[in-house]
């Protein structure tokens, strides 16, 4: 294959004005209140998760997979749906996911297990593998000259932190007044509203030359992917040198061998890898997944700290995470401004440094601290993710020939979620780790029931629960002993996730290039069919040609 450099267009396309102009940022608000929609179930569910293990007895392994089923099929698929969305239509893929994930999350309201809501939530994250890799390419391909394009995607990247924000909120709100299932039918008016507005608002457009799909490739990634989750989460409960974890991890690797062999050799791949020897590409898409790394493993833990071990009730805990999400919010329409100014090394290098430092400060304040104690490291969190970003989304989709923006957007999206996954299985399994660690000696000598073993060591929640009810001096006993455990997992987890953000941002500051070498936007090619028609043979184009 040719150097992805090679296929890059070197001149800008000139944006349509007039109408034209008003369409796409119409075309962009019904994009981004449907991922608002995404993200707002993310941190929604991440208030609810105590509330999951009152109410369906769910233990700490099974929170991480509730998070992580939905993440596992969302990064799984992504690819897939990149590049059926570059083939059969963005538009249309988008619109297709819209449905599914409406359908999925009524099913995740009504399940009465936490088997049943896991596959819900997988459900959830076929939907949203087809919405947003859709939403960047259209993006991308509508807003073509490279200043408009990063001010849409820090309107896409702000819509994303403002369901951040506004979930944590609208889900303590929520269950404060209704059951848990509640926080999943928030999803339902945004759903109807985009699959009313999307086919009359947003312009269709597709690759015109796209390459067959590849199965083989795709069934190769899902397959690394989930042997390796697996295997992290479930190797606190089944002990870390076990047969089956170990064998997990190491299948996934092999899994993930394999893909890079296989994409390499065909004449179709799902992932272009030629993209990867760009440095522009590849490091900002590292730097996307160690940032989610710290992130989304930290909201894992934050919200239980929250609402467990300070005893805030989920609207108390949603409100004292707004500040991570706001700020998120604030920042990432900002971002690319510091990326004209300073260039993109700057942008993205400082984010994972704040994101590094906000994850230190909390863990150096130990578990049992005070909200004030915490809040500086909540607002670095934010800060950080609100300057990675959208500045690693510009590096990444200006990389790309606009043929492959769908594909290339998820990729994008498999770092968010790859990054988030492995965040919530490694520092939620370090936490469970630690956490076990510590009960089990002093527990010993008690010689506890199986089931009520089970139960103290399954999660923080659950001892604190079987506390309330024995009582007295050795209710208080247990709890202590229960929240000084889950604060030293804390500590551990945390941490490792601040290494790794600095790690990120060290990477990025080494090998990162600041700007692009050269023009990044261009027309989309010609049909080779229909060199006059920028559309393809399928229809006449509109305006960039965008077949309305």
């Amino acid at each position: 294959m040719a150097d992805v450099r090679e296929s890059l267009p070197t001149a800008a396309a000139p944006a349509p004005r007039g109408r034209g102009a008003g369409r796409r940022w119409t075309a962009l608000v019904v994009l981004c209140v449907s991922l608002l929609m995404v993200t707002l179930d993310n941190t929604i569910l991440n208030v609810a998760l105590p509330t999951l293990v009152r109410e369906l007895g769910a233990t700490t392994t099974q929170l991480q997979w509730i998070v992580d089923a939905y993440a596992l099929v969302f990064a799984g698929v992504m690819l897939v749906s990149g590049r059926s969305a570059d083939r059969f239509g963005r538009r249309r893929v988008f619109i297709t996911g819209l449905a599914v994930f409406g359908s999925a999350s009524t099913w995740a309201a009504y399940s009465g297990s936490v088997g049943m809501l896991i596959a819900a939530r997988a459900a959830m994250g076929l939907g949203a593998s087809m919405m947003m890799p859709a939403t960047l390419s259209i993006i991308t391909d509508v807003f073509r000259e490279p200043v408009e394009r990063r001010r849409a995607i820090g309107v896409w990247a702000a819509a994303s932190g403002l369901g951040i924000a506004i979930g944590p909120v609208a889900g303590g709100l929520l269950l404060e007044h209704f059951w848990w299932g509640s926080v999943f039918w928030v999803n339902l008016p945004f759903a109807a509203a985009g699959l009313v507005c999307a086919p009359l608002l947003v312009p269709e457009s597709r690759n015109p030359a796209p390459l067959r799909l590849d199965p083989v490739g795709s069934l190769l990634s899902i397959l690394a992917l989930g042997l390796l989750l697996w295997g992290v989460i479930e190797a606190p409960v089944r002990g870390w040198t076990s047969p089956l974890a170990l064998g997990a991890i190491s299948g996934g690797l092999l899994a993930l061998a394999c893909f890079v062999l296989w994409e390499r050799r065909s004449d179709h791949p799902m992932l272009n890898l030629d993209f990867f020897r760009e440095r522009r590409f590849s490091v900002a898409t590292a730097a996307v997944s160690l940032a989610m790394f710290g992130l989304f493993g930290a909201l894992f833990v934050l919200t239980q700290f929250l609402q467990f071990d300070l005893g805030y009730s989920a609207l108390q805990t949603g409100l004292r995470m707004v500040p991570v999400a706001g700020l998120l919010a604030l920042v990432a329409p900002l971002s690319p401004v510091l990326v004209r100014w300073a260039g993109s090394k700057a942008a993205v290098g400082s984010g994972l440094l704040a994101i590094s430092g906000g994850l230190w400060q909390v863990a150096a304040a130990g578990g049992g601290a005070t909200y004030p104690k915490v809040l500086p490291g909540f607002l670095l969190l934010g800060l950080g993710a609100g300057l990675v970003v959208p500045a690693a989304l510009d590096s990444l989709m200006g990389t790309l020939p606009p043929g492959d923006t769908g594909v290339g957007s998820a990729t994008n999206g498999v770092s968010v979620q790859l990054g988030g996954a492995l965040g919530v299985a490694v520092i939620g399994s370090l936490l469970t780790t630690r956490y076990q660690g510590r009960m089990r000696p002093p527990l010993a000598p008690y010689h506890l029931p199986a089931g009520v073993s089970d139960t103290v060591l399954g999660s923080l929640g659950g001892a604190l629960g079987l506390a309330a009810r024995v009582g007295g001096g050795t209710g208080r006993l247990l709890a202590g002993l229960a929240r000084s455990a889950f604060g030293s997992g804390m500590v551990l987890g945390l941490g490792v996730g601040a290494v790794v953000a600095a790690a990120g941002a060290a990477l990025v500051l080494l090998a990162l290039p600041a700007r692009p070498r050269r023009p990044l936007s261009g027309p989309e090619p010609a049909d080779p069919a229909n060199p006059a028609d920028p559309a393809g043979p399928s229809g006449p184009a509109g305006e960039n040609g965008i077949r309305e």
